[in-house]
């Protein structure tokens, strides 16, 4: 939604972005600046930075940044309405909402509502007679009547109005049960409960707000899990199942679940650390979720052919993320609620802490590939083992996992090594040729490092950065630029470029911050890149250069009769004193 601007200028400067970040990351001042380790990717060397001269944040190891706005939507994982009102309420102002937001909002809180009144229905059902078949579920799986309330855990009886017939009583209409999908529209228009005859658990965001449900079955049926499908409040891809306790645990890791009984149980057994993705394999926005509370994850996933396949996918997912990973191997158990009936927390505690590192996992799997009685399966092992220990990241590792791949294929240690060091020097090799096309690559280097941002004119678009750069430094410069956003090669250095007249026409301060509504979080991440440019040298000269670039590429692109009439519009709305 549009905030008053003279709002947005207010709240930028009641929230200044070291007093905002400083409520999250440890900062050290370092001449005007101040840095950190990043609270959005795992870290040992600060690299995370606040500028607050220009009200904005730098990461320059995952290139995130913003103002403080951007920096509570990522913190905080909210829209940029609620991070707004966030910070509102930081400082005591009144959001001023327009009635366009107000219905949106309004919306969503019906439906959170709803959510809520719903998780309220399915766990009185659960302890009426109609919950009878949940109840002796819940027997059989040991949950206790403190895990249960804990939970939330609930019980959707098997009819067919139940749930919809209370809410509607309730003041809730259909069509908000529909959007919630609480419900099912058949084709002649006749609706009914989606949830029935299945054990309920609610889905609770990382602010305690009911989003959805997961409904499980009680016997063999399928599908065994029914999850609540994309709403307006509610997205698998970003949430976790059970994120809202395990993110104030103070294990130090999180261990990741394949269920939600899972999750439920580890907690009931005393580790408060433990999530579940939500019916879907682990996406990449969950790992960076997960990233902002831990920096080790330990992976529980079932010992069958799926759960491993799902564990090799996490491990790549959780690396990107750059987390710290464990595999914890099970033995006697398929998951960890059977382990822990069976064998007990303690042995479970055990188990947990000598979990195995993603290289252990990795090269055991890799040795229960061959059958190494066979000379030829002991060689195909060997090579294959050398390549993937060439991968790990120091020379100790490499010494290490060599030794044990050579124990078990029977090989001695030095030739295991050889074939390391072969594989590690092809790697190498292949990366530095990989390196020398990406230097010679000028074009592509000129490049936004964010996906689905793409310079059409990278000559043009080299020019504009600087340009916008500059200007970001030394605002008043802006109406010395005799030019037009339609003028730019890159659409969203246009739009910058727009928005900057914009904002000295209505008189308001030019700065990364006030651009927070209009850009989404791609798109300030990469401005924010640009703004923190070292070779800036800020000068009328500079700019008028920039400039003279920026309009010689466009000529190019367009007939001259057309590019000379632009750059006449351009330089009748400076004259009139709107910038451009």
């Amino acid at each position: 939604m549009a905030f008053p601007p003279s709002f947005l200028d207010d709240l930028n400067a009641r929230n200044p972005i070291e007093d905002v970040v400083g409520q999250y990351v440890a900062l050290t001042r370092r001449g005007s600046n101040y840095f950190g380790l990043c609270p959005f990717h795992n870290e040992k060397t600060a690299s995370f930075s606040v500028a607050p001269d220009k009200g904005i944040y730098y990461c320059f190891g995952c290139h995130k940044g913003g103002g403080a706005v951007n920096f509570i939507m990522e913190v905080e994982n909210l829209e940029y309405p609620d991070a707004v009102r966030f910070l509102a309420k930081r400082v005591g102002m009144e959001v001023p909402e327009d009635q366009e937001y107000r219905s949106a909002y309004r919306k969503q809180e019906r439906l959170r509502n709803l959510c809520k009144e719903a998780a309220r229905y399915f766990h009185e059902q659960l302890n009426s007679p109609a919950g009878q078949p949940g109840r002796e579920y819940i027997a059989k799986r040991g949950l206790t009547r403190a895990t249960v309330t804990k939970f939330g855990i609930g019980f959707a009886p098997d009819g067919w109005h139940g749930l919809l017939d209370t809410m509607t009583k309730k003041g809730y209409t259909k069509e908000e049960l529909l959007d919630a999908d609480l419900v099912i529209k058949s084709p002649k228009g006749n609706y009914y409960d989606k949830f029935r005859n299945r054990l309920m658990f609610p889905i609770i965001d990382i602010r305690g707000s009911i989003i959805g449900f997961g409904g499980r079955v009680m016997d063999d049926s399928k599908p065994k899990y029914l999850n609540t499908s994309e709403t307006s409040i509610f997205n698998k891809r970003k949430n976790l199942f059970a994120m809202n306790f395990a993110k104030k645990s103070t294990a130090g890791r999180i261990i990741l679940t394949e269920g939600y009984l899972d999750a439920i149980a580890l907690y009931q057994y005393g580790f408060d650390c433990a999530v579940a993705s939500l019916g879907t394999a682990l996406t990449t926005e969950q790992a960076q979720l997960l990233g902002k509370y831990t920096g080790e994850v330990v992976l529980t996933y079932d010992n069958d052919a799926a759960g491993q396949n799902a564990t090799r996918r996490a491990i790549t997912i959780l690396e990107r993320a750059d987390l710290k990973i464990k595999i914890l191997r099970m033995q006697g158990a398929k998951d960890p609620d059977e382990f822990l009936k069976k064998f007990g927390p303690d042995k479970f505690r055990v188990l947990l802490d000598r979990s195995e590192n993603q290289a252990e996992y990795q090269l055991l799997s890799l040795q229960n590939k061959y059958d190494l009685s066979f000379d030829d399966q002991k060689v195909a092992f060997v090579k294959e083992a050398a390549s993937l220990i060439s991968t790990f990241a120091n020379a100790v590792e490499r010494e290490v996992y060599g030794a044990r791949a050579a124990n078990a294929a029977g090989v001695t240690a030095d030739t295991m090594k050889l074939e390391i060091d072969r594989a590690f020097r092809r790697r190498k090799a292949a990366e530095r040729k990989k390196q020398e096309r990406a230097d010679l690559d000028v074009v592509g280097q000129l490049q936004p490092r964010e996906r689905g941002l793409h310079y059409s004119n990278p000559s043009s678009a080299a020019a504009e950065e600087m340009l916008l750069a500059q200007l970001l430094k030394d605002p008043t410069l802006l109406p010395t630029v005799n030019l037009l956003p339609q003028q730019f090669s890159s659409p969203l250095l246009g739009k910058v470029f727009g928005l900057m007249l914009q904002l000295q026409e209505r008189g308001r301060a030019i700065a990364l911050g006030a651009l927070s509504g209009d850009l989404t979080a791609e798109e300030m991440n990469h401005l924010t890149a640009v703004s923190r440019k070292k070779d800036v040298l800020v000068s009328e000269t500079a700019i008028r250069d920039c400039a003279g670039k920026i309009r010689d590429e466009y000529e190019k692109s367009l007939g001259t009769d057309e590019a000379a009439l632009l750059a006449r519009q351009a330089r009748l709305k400076a004259k009139k004193g709107y910038g451009g």
